[in-house]
């Protein structure tokens, strides 16, 4: 036979004694220890957006013009660039990256400022790639415009 169970009425210590003794545990976020990383700059006219990965292309940060709450023009500037290379890399400092390969992409004008905001920020820049795509007559452009 069940035994019949009373009712919970508010108000009462049971409740409360069993928040009490029950803690919240969170899981330690997980930092992985990578010494040497990618970082991927693509600046645009209207937004640079700064990706820093390990060796095998995981993405351990990134930040952008816009994520930081610059809007309109102001993402595409320098400065922009610089405060989302600077994020960026010292969120990736507490991955234990120290020294970086720099890829740029991009015809935008925060591309130099990012790469001097990584080096600025005490990561080593070791090498800077110019990875702009380029196209060798690829696509046939659209049929001539009748007026």
């Amino acid at each position: 036979m069940a035994k019949p169970v009373a009712p919970a009425v508010a108000g009462t210590g049971a409740a409360a004694a069993d928040k009490k003794g029950k803690k919240k545990t969170f899981k330690k976020k997980e930092r992985k220890h990578v010494p040497h990383g990618i970082a991927h700059i693509q600046a645009s006219f209207n937004n640079t957006i700064v990706t820093i990965a390990d060796q095998a292309g995981n993405v351990l940060a990134w930040k952008s013009s816009g994520s930081l709450g610059f809007r309109g023009s102001r993402k595409g500037t320098p400065f922009a660039a610089q405060q989302a290379a600077q994020n960026a890399a010292s969120m990736a400092r507490d991955h234990g990256v120290r020294s970086v390969e720099v890829r740029v992409s991009g015809p935008g004008s925060g591309r130099e400022s990012a790469i001097r905001a990584l080096a600025a920020a005490g990561i080593e820049v070791r090498n800077i790639k110019d990875a702009t795509p380029i196209p060798h007559n690829g696509c046939r452009p659209p049929k001539r415009r009748r007026v």
